[in-house]
């Protein structure tokens, strides 16, 4: 696997909606979407281009967080809002918006892993593509689920990781004008306790 740096790197959020947040169980829906709307500040520090999905808006599924459109409008806006194709990947304007990006390097997170992340991440790198799963912005039902979910990823090759390492990654030097936004950003977003001790 390649290095993932703000050059080669494309940020991709799937289905991250109001209502089917409600089917994660087995991490704390507040920490989902905390660490999603993270990964969209760190995109917009760097840069990066960024596709965002959707399924089925007017249905259960409900509209996509509304942190998202504040934080990156223009993405929101190009959002890709699939009529109920389970597979992201299958959508042809969700795949071309992506390999539209130019980047080799894909940060994925879907709302549930073990539906709406799996499937594209996979067939992502089957077409060759450089994959990492974010952990901690995706759940599942149940951990069971989760638990195939992320062996199926991982034995397919999609990288497993969690929103901290990843942004510390990309990030590459904390002493360069953006490397002191992200580490601003993990101490007030991801990690917001630790954020709160060193203030006091």
């Amino acid at each position: 696997m390649t290095d993932f740096t703000p050059e080669n790197t494309a940020l991709v959020l799937i289905d991250h909606q109001i209502g089917t947040m409600q089917l994660i169980k087995n991490l704390d829906v507040a920490l989902v979407k905390a660490q999603t709307i993270a990964l969209a500040k760190m995109a917009r520090i760097l840069g990066l281009p960024v596709v965002i999905t959707s399924s089925q808006e007017d249905y259960v599924q409900g509209a996509v967080l509304p942190e998202l459109a504040e934080i990156l409008p223009d993405a929101f806006e190009k959002r890709i809002q699939r009529v109920g194709i389970v597979n992201a990947w299958a959508d042809p304007a969700f795949k071309a918006a992506v390999k539209a990006t130019g980047r080799t390097n894909l940060i994925m997170a879907g709302v549930t892993t073990d539906v709406c992340l799996i499937f594209p991440a996979i067939d992502a790198v089957k077409e060759g593509f450089a994959v990492q799963a974010v952990m901690d912005a995706s759940g599942s039902p149940t951990d069971l689920s989760e638990e195939l979910a992320r062996t199926r990823m991982h034995d397919a090759g999609v990288v497993l990781t969690a929103t901290n390492t990843l942004i510390a990654e990309v990030a590459q030097e904390w002493s360069s004008p953006n490397g002191q936004q992200l580490i601003t950003l993990l101490f007030s977003d991801v990690f917001p306790a630790y954020g709160a001790g060193i203030a006091a």
